[in-house]
């Protein structure tokens, strides 16, 4: 057992966050630490560092993901810039530094590069002794993630194990654990129960789109071509925190008329997102990495739209690799793609069930049970 276990995200985007969470949970489910701390690292930032990382990360997304996507090309350079990255890092993370001194934990789990390059500076310097996993929650694996001092990481794909040891990490420090998520996704919930429990049509083809947590995008360009469709339909648009977003999606909701063979439900933010998915047949939208890790735990297909350049890019390229996407480049032929899949009963069964193989329901336990198999070697 672990005395003390800090897990440590950044809260760039939902998704770091949630995997962290989800492996805070694992360890308070098996006991395996006698004290479990997520930390949010730019929390222990400056200001202006802090909204660089959080804010223009969301301003990006939606506003420029092309500039987004050209610095994810241009950092992705194995063992390269590190220095001045660092320099930078070093420069605004002194609080961090202080923490991380103060706590003194037995282990530090990282789901973002920031806290883990941090880390490793320290371990060379020797002023931390302390060991750290890596958690990389993206399919792919970018050059930001990599570090020189390390215990473990954990990578989603065997793809990536390859590509990590190509790179130099040894493969005994390499897990293909999958990426973390809440172990309330692994529960089992029939879809017409859930269907009927939110109120929706227990016998129609259910379209899942999510704006996230942070409620970025603008899902009603992607809404609009789908009342289109040919195939009846209910489309849930899960705006997240943005009021703005939800007013706007109430407002094309209402001049829907009843009749009409495409019907439209708007919900805000969320806890049971879970239901939502078990209740739904299609995922609609960008591929995050925890978002898609959730949706294979429920067999949901795919239909890309949109996917930041990028991390985004590449998580589609695996989803439409291993059959379990379609994409759609064209808003205007949204509709178009949708039918066609639905008039493929049998393709649609088989993308379900490539889904659930691809599926890893169980990274955030498979994480603490390796890291306690290595506190005891």
């Amino acid at each position: 057992m672990f005395r003390k276990v800090l897990i440590l995200s950044a809260s760039a985007g939902a998704g770091h966050l949630r995997a962290a969470q989800a492996i805070e949970r694992a360890f308070l489910e098996t006991n395996a630490a006698q004290v479990v701390k997520h930390i949010d690292t730019l929390d222990y930032t400056n200001r202006i560092f802090r909204h660089f990382y959080a804010k223009a990360y969301l301003d990006l997304v939606n506003d420029a993901p092309e500039v987004l996507g050209w610095l994810y090309d241009a950092l992705d350079k194995p063992w390269q810039n590190e220095r001045r990255r660092l320099a930078l890092d070093k420069l605004n993370t002194r609080p961090f530094v202080k923490m991380l001194n103060e706590e003194k934990p037995d282990i530090a789990i990282c789901t973002h590069f920031l806290p883990s390059e941090i880390i490793s500076w320290l371990t060379a310097k020797e002023r931390l002794h302390c060991p750290q996993a890596v958690v990389v929650t993206d399919f792919d694996v970018h050059a930001m993630w990599l570090c020189h001092h390390y215990q473990h990481y954990f990578v989603a794909l065997e793809e990536t194990q390859v590509h990590l040891e190509k790179l130099g990490i040894p493969a005994g420090k390499i897990t293909v654990s999958g990426i973390p998520i809440d172990p309330v996704f692994t529960q089992q919930h029939d879809k017409t129960t859930m269907r009927l429990k939110h109120g929706l049509a227990p016998d129609t083809t259910t379209i899942l789109i999510s704006a996230g947590g942070f409620g970025v995008g603008n899902i009603e360009r992607i809404v609009r071509p789908l009342l289109e469709l040919k195939h009846p339909a209910q489309i849930v648009a899960i705006c997240g925190k943005s009021e703005e977003l939800r007013s706007q999606m109430d407002e094309l909701a209402a001049k829907i008329p009843v009749n009409h063979q495409v019907q439209l439900k708007v919900v805000g933010f969320t806890k049971v997102m879970d239901e939502w998915m078990s209740a739904a047949d299609i995922l609609l939208g960008k591929p995050g990495g925890l978002t898609t890790s959730e949706a294979l735990t429920k067999g949901l297909v795919f239909c890309i739209v949109n996917p930041i350049p990028g991390q985004e890019e590449r998580n589609s390229d695996h989803l439409l690799e291993e059959g379990v996407a379609i994409r759609c480049n064209n808003l205007p032929a949204l509709a178009y793609k949708i039918d066609r899949l639905l008039d493929q009963p049998e393709k649609f069964t088989q993308m379900k069930q490539a889904a659930l193989a691809l599926s890893k329901p169980f990274a955030a336990r498979t994480i603490v049970e390796k890291m306690c198999k290595l506190n005891l070697s």
